[in-house]
């Protein structure tokens, strides 16, 4: 049964990749998969759950490659700003990935998402690599020691909560706005004179 499953899912991430999310049917699924398209509900409930599924793994495999190529030992404005470049051009780069900037078609990933619960996945992916660099950094004076550590990574942690939200704050500022966001969020913690 999980080959099954992996099979649909395998297939599946191909075919996404290669027509993109809107003009893949689940048809064209299980024709790859050569399984009836009763068994493809067996193991989903639409293409919306599959193509999220594969969304959500995709973006973890990102988050963790960006995360293992970062030199903690520079500044930390420089550091921030190579993350969230790279994951900009991952996004971008990335068939599957690029489909959140789908403007038909967030509204309807956005709900799935929250359904299968993508950014606390995403919350604890990131959360983990995030508080070891905030003790790094604090430790070697780099961020402001008056702002308690889980503060700090709650604060790192709400950047994706704005991305989720641009439709409403106006997607044609996208990514500029991540851009000075993270700017502004981090000089104002790495100001260690503000204690």
């Amino acid at each position: 049964m999980e080959d099954t499953k992996a099979d649909i899912f395998n297939c599946a991430k191909e075919l996404f990749s290669t027509k993109g999310y809107k003009d893949t049917n689940i048809s064209d699924i299980t024709k790859k998969v050569g399984i009836g398209t009763g068994t493809f509900y067996k193991y989903y409930a639409s293409k919306d759950e599959l193509f999220l599924e594969i969304y959500l793994k995709e973006n973890e495999e990102l988050k963790k490659s960006i995360m293992k190529s970062v030199k903690l030992d520079g500044d930390p404005i420089k550091i921030v700003q190579e993350i969230i470049a790279n994951n900009l051009d991952g996004m971008r780069s990335n068939p599957i990935l690029k489909e959140w900037y789908n403007r038909d078609l967030f509204s309807k990933l956005e709900k799935e998402f929250y359904k299968l619960g993508g950014i606390k996945r995403i919350n604890e992916l990131m959360n983990g690599s995030l508080m070891e660099i905030i003790k790094a950094w604090k430790a070697q004076g780099k961020l402001r020691d008056d702002i308690d550590d889980d503060m700090i990574l709650a604060i790192f942690s709400s950047i994706p909560y704005i991305d989720i939200h641009k439709e409403e704050l106006g997607i044609q500022y996208f990514p500029r706005i991540l851009e000075y966001l993270e700017e502004f969020i981090m000089k104002g913690l790495t100001d260690c004179r503000q204690k």
